[in-house]
């Protein structure tokens, strides 16, 4: 077996509709199912990038209040996940002053070399990696820049 690509990402949320804002109106993600036409019984939404690439990237299924937070720390499961904003340090200043006027938990800044990185929470506190790739990189003839020593990024 072979993995052609990263297909989707399920998140199961405390509150459905403060997460699909966070989703919708600060990342920018495009609702596919909504309150307008998912089944009955099932509180979840989904919603694509705006490159349209698939049928869904993103569903996000309520479990209510009463449900266990993520622990802090060290821990088996999701660290994070990556969604590219751009190709340019400007794209990524930019995606700053989005996150900073809707007061979103911005939780780190990293230079990896390969990728100038933001690091947020979202609304459930799921980390969640916002980065460029950095023009003129070649990783894929010297791949040992992907191992390069992280740095702090300054924007």
């Amino acid at each position: 077996m072979e993995i052609k690509e990263l297909g989707h990402l399920v998140l199961y949320v405390h509150d459905l509709e403060r997460s699909a804002r966070f989703y919708r109106d600060v990342l920018g993600w495009r609702p596919i199912m909504d309150d307008s036409n998912r089944p009955p019984n099932f509180p979840a939404a989904a919603f694509s990038a705006p490159s349209g690439r698939t049928h869904h990237e993103l569903l996000l299924i309520e479990v209510g209040p009463e449900a266990t937070d993520i622990p802090s720390g060290r821990r088996v499961g999701l660290y994070h996940f990556g969604l590219k904003v751009g190709d340019s340090d400007d794209e990524l200043r930019d995606a700053l002053a989005t996150l900073q006027e809707h007061g979103v938990n911005v939780v780190g800044a990293s230079d990896h070399t390969v990728t100038h990185s933001l690091y947020i929470t979202d609304p459930d506190g799921n980390e969640i990696e916002l980065y460029v790739d950095v023009p003129g990189i070649d990783w894929r003839n010297d791949p040992d820049l992907i191992l390069a020593p992280v740095k702090p990024l300054r924007l």
